[in-house]
This record gives structure tokens, sequence and C-alpha cells, in this order.
């Protein structure tokens, strides 16, 4: 059974906020070289598009961690996958989400990276829930703030479908 879908953000619009956010951290980093680290998989449409946004240095990494699994709740633990390839000593790193939520994955993410003793550590989140946060913690960068809905598109899936969708859709 399909779900119905309901578009919440339509393709030219997230790609204008991008280009913002992209402004936005080439100002803040002024010329300093990036490390844009990617949440597999939700954040990998995001971080593509951000990234050539930036105009700086940037290399990428990636980190993936498991918090719903096959479902549409956040389970509440946190499972590291993959950590990342490189070291992030010394370095200007941003952590690139797909959608910030309860913030509890994000603050595990977070204590992760600053365990690698970076420069500065910075966080962008394409869309947050604030609504449903469990833990205190805010992104640097905000594409969208979302009501309590449960979104798919643009590298967001239910049971790894719906990512390739252009647009950000509510799941009815």
């Amino acid at each position: 059974m399909v779900p119905e879908l309901k578009i919440l953000f339509p393709r030219e619009q997230i790609a204008a906020r991008v280009a913002e956010m992209g402004e936005q951290i080439t100002r803040d980093f002024a010329g300093e070289p990036v490390v844009l680290v990617g949440v597999l998989k939700g954040a990998t449409i995001f971080l593509s598009d951000l990234s050539r946004q930036i105009a700086l240095d940037s290399t990428f990494d990636f980190i993936s961690v498991s918090s719903y699994g096959r479902q549409k709740q956040n389970s509440g633990e946190v499972k590291l996958l993959k950590d990342v390839d490189q070291s992030m000593e010394g370095k200007n790193v941003i952590l690139v989400e797909d959608i910030l939520d309860t913030g509890l994955t994000m603050a595990y993410l977070k204590e992760m990276i600053l365990a690698h003793h970076p420069r500065t550590f910075r966080i962008a989140a394409l869309l947050d829930k604030k609504c449903r946060r469990r833990r205190p913690i805010q992104a640097d960068y905000v594409g969208f703030e979302i009501p309590d809905e449960f979104v798919v598109g643009y590298g967001m899936d239910y049971a790894e479908r719906y990512r390739n969708l252009p647009d950000i859709c509510v799941v009815g």
C-alpha cells in the first residue's frame, strides 16, 4: 500500500534555502577549509547540494548511526554503524544532518565528533523539529523548522523508500 504524500517544501524552495545556508557558511568560515561530515543515509542529497553552495575548500566524510530502524518513531537508542574515516583534530567540522528531531542522535554525534578535537564544530540541519526535542541541542544552520510530521524525500526515507523524491513530503 502506497502512503499518501503531501508536499511540504517543493524543490525550488529547498534549493533557495540551501543556497542561503551555503552563503552563510562561506561567510562564517571566511576562506578557511571545512570538513563536511554527512550523516548517512538521509543527509546525502542535502550534503551534495549544500557543498556546491559553499565557496570554500571543503572535504567530505561520513558517519552512520541507527536510531529508527524501520519504524516511524525514534527508538531512543543510538547505535554507531560507521565512524568518520579521517582525523577531525584541528579542523573546522560541520556535521550535516537531514533532520534534527528529539536531539538524542545529534547529542550522541556531537559528543563523538568533539572527542576528535576539531578546531570548530557546527551543525547544519535541513529540517528542525523543535517540538519533539528531548535533549537541549540546536543547529547552527537550519533550513526549515517543521511541525511534528513524518517526512520523506530529498534523502529522507520511510523503510528505505522515497529518498529519491525531489520535494520534502509529509506521509499521510
